[in-house]
């Protein structure tokens, strides 16, 4: 990282390099101080979400002065500026400590007063004589006030309301709601005998599930048991409480009947649904008072535990701004977390670990809104990986983004499941929704056009023969099953035809090759153009013995060179910033990450080399053999290259009689004109020599 001072007029500001790009640095509490000076330009960010950040939220809250859920420059700078009338020292922020001595306290200014009269209040409640507050006394004092409004909230500030069974009511509304889908499905079932009395057989248990079940342990059987209905259906619509019950709910309907049943319908053997209605009110009605009670207690709680926390709120932003503060400027001005490559102090926007095709991921984002991620993700130039997540343990889903930066892409796909860990070690169940694809490397960009060929015409290959399989297989069961009508069909058409003949009907047209004669020449013509071109290639190659391995250079040049150059263009520009700035960040420089640094983010399987014995691996070819297959390949190669520029003996032998006979040929044809010339020129000459 390299480092320099800027000497202009004011603070002198020292800058870095770091991930390609200049930055400001901040080292020092008085680099914090001044931090009202330096021009907003040169923030690398200009707001942050207060949620979905891998950072103590409730100090985000502290900060966001306007409660709109983002943290700005101007709020960033307030918060500098406050902690400069409280602390005697802003060096003070650099050690990330989750408490303060009242000797680091400036108690003659009005913050600082502040600060001292709430400390001193938490430890009077404490009990606790101490010259220092910590964050744990805070959220100790804010406990004790919360267990002590609970205790003094009473029954009597809820609305009254008189529960329907009693004391019993909570374990009456556990027995209702515990067979409420079953009765209501029963009912169903009643009202469709009543719709047709004939459907009452097939809405009753099938005798076949009970004979598949009845050769075990029928005790084993219980949940499936559960599935069939409650009773046997009637088109009275009466549900017997007493007999004829599913023997896997005879226990929840023997409680039901003690704690609501009997109170309710004392003495009757059978209910129907509008009784059943009048239960099933009496317990929402309850559940909606207690939901009330509940919520009208939250928030009288809620009121005055913010009274109480409004009273010490100074104190407690002064702790949290001394643990927090120096990270989050870290992540705010100049992104050092994430550019250190330590994992004791990742960025606030990394969320954990994805684990994937022998590769771990470590660039992972959460993903607040999969529209916006779907827009501008796809400038980054980096390849990301989308995926849902599921944690049995928590019970929750989260979407994910994973910039993968070193390795191959041929085992990626959508749907392939992968293990995720967060920031605190907890693992969770990851399923890829979606891939953005760009270059990861050079050398993956080299061998990509032909694998993604290589994969065209596998697919292509498997497409096609499964299409011909299907194909097949159903002309052959078609045939099978309709053979016989098919062979009447066919003599139908046979009779037919004989009886237009016969009659004088239209004869089939012949194959008239006339008419294909122009596509046969252009088939020919192509043939020869290409005979001619792979001719005077092979003429070109063995003219020098160069020539093959500068032909095969630039076959490769022309194949991957675009996809190599096009790599090397996006891998330059590599940036994280649109995906940062769809989760709610405001970006205000580039978050690079070149290759070298792209390969510390993605770090690969490695193994040992081993020399063992594998039972099961593929026999291997002798060297002998291998010998014997190159020199035969290299033999039919030389074979080609001399036969296409006629090199062999006896096409030499043939060449060298058919260039004899052409001058013969011309020979023979010259001498006749030479006597013809000659006779011409005779009188000529006569006469000239007469003069």
């Amino acid at each position: 990282m390299a480092k320099l001072i800027a000497k202009k007029s004011g603070y002198d500001w020292k800058y870095s390099v770091v991930g390609g790009v200049t930055r400001v640095n901040i080292e020092s509490g008085e680099d914090i101080a001044h931090l009202k000076e330096l021009d907003q330009k040169l923030w690398t960010v200009l707001s942050c979400p207060v949620k979905g950040l891998e950072f103590d939220e409730k100090t985000l809250q502290l900060m966001d002065l306007d409660g709109d859920g983002k943290i700005r420059v101007n709020e960033m700078v307030a918060a500098a500026e406050w902690l400069k009338k409280v602390l005697r020292s802003m060096e003070y922020l650099l050690e990330g400590k989750d408490h303060i001595d009242f000797a680091d306290i400036q108690a003659e200014t009005e913050e600082g007063q502040k600060v001292m009269e709430a400390a001193n209040l938490i430890l009077a409640k404490l009990e606790k004589e101490q010259q220092s507050i910590s964050l744990t006394d805070v959220n100790d004092y804010m406990a004790i006030f919360e267990e002590k409004c609970k205790a003094e909230y009473t029954a009597e500030d809820a609305e009254p309301f008189t529960p329907p069974y009693g004391e019993q009511s909570d374990a009456a509304e556990k027995a209702v709601n515990g067979i409420r889908q079953k009765m209501a499905d029963y009912f169903m079932r009643c009202k469709l005998a009543q719709f047709d009395e004939d459907a009452t057989e097939a809405l009753d248990v099938q005798v076949e599930k009970i004979a598949a079940i009845s050769g075990g342990n029928l005790s084993e059987n219980v949940a499936e048991i559960a599935e069939y209905p409650l009773s046997r259906p009637n088109k009275e619509g009466q549900l017997n409480i007493i007999t004829g019950l599913n023997p896997a709910w005879q226990a929840a309907m023997a409680e039901l009947k003690t704690l609501v049943l009997d109170t309710e319908f004392a003495g009757k053997e059978t209910i129907s649904e509008a009784e059943w209605n009048t239960v099933l009110d009496k317990i929402d009605a309850y559940a909606a008072w207690k939901n009330a009670g509940e919520t009208a207690m939250n928030e009288a709680i809620a009121a005055q535990l913010a009274t109480h926390a409004a009273a010490i709120e100074p104190v407690e932003r002064l702790v949290r701004y001394c643990r927090d503060y120096y990270k989050l400027v870290h992540n705010y001005v100049v992104f050092k977390d994430f550019y250190k490559r330590d994992d004791s102090e990742q960025a606030v926007f990394q969320a954990g670990k994805l684990y994937i095709d022998q590769r771990c991921c470590e660039l992972c984002v959460k993903v607040s809104d999969m529209g916006k991620q779907s827009a501008m993700a796809g400038t980054s130039g980096l390849y990301l990986i989308y995926c849902t997540c599921t944690s049995k343990v928590k019970g929750e889903k989260m979407d994910i983004v994973a910039a993968l930066t070193d390795g191959d892409v041929d085992s990626l796909y959508e749907g392939k499941n992968a293990l995720f860990y967060d920031r605190n070690g907890l693992d969770w169940d990851a399923t890829v929704t979606k891939i953005i694809d760009n270059p990861i490397s050079i050398r993956q960009a080299f061998w990509s056009p032909y694998r993604k060929f290589g994969k065209w015409i596998s697919d292509k290959i498997t497409k096609s023969a499964s299409e011909k399989e299907s194909k097949q297989f159903d002309e052959m069961t078609a045939k099978a099953d309709n053979s016989t009508t098919e062979l009447a069909t066919n003599m139908a058409k046979a009779n037919k035809q004989m009886n237009a003949a016969e009659t004088g009907g239209k004869k089939a047209t012949p194959f008239d090759i006339a008419k294909f004669a122009g596509i046969f020449a252009a088939i020919g013509m192509a043939i020869g153009f290409i005979g001619q071109a792979l001719v005077k290639l092979a003429a070109g190659i063995t003219q020098h013995w160069y020539n093959l391995p500068l032909m095969i250079l630039a076959i490769i040049v022309v194949i991957s060179g675009p996809s190599m150059f096009l790599a090397w263009i996006k891998l330059r520009k590599r940036n994280l910033g649109p995906v940062l700035n769809a989760n709610g960040w405001a970006i205000n420089s580039k978050i690079k990450i070149n290759t070298a640094f792209g390969a510390t983010l993605t770090s690969m399987a490695k193994y040992p080399k081993l020399v063992m014995k594998d039972p099961f691996a593929d026999k291997k070819t002798p060297l002998w053999r291998k010998i014997i297959y190159w020199i035969l390949f290299l033999a039919a190669v030389a074979f080609c290259v001399m036969y296409f520029t006629k090199n062999l003996p006896w096409q030499k032998k043939a060449a060298e009689a058919e260039a004899a006979k052409t001058e013969q040929v011309e020979a023979t044809a010259e001498a006749p004109a030479a006597e013809a010339a000659a006779a011409e020129a005779a009188p000529e000459n006569a006469e000239a020599a007469a003069k």
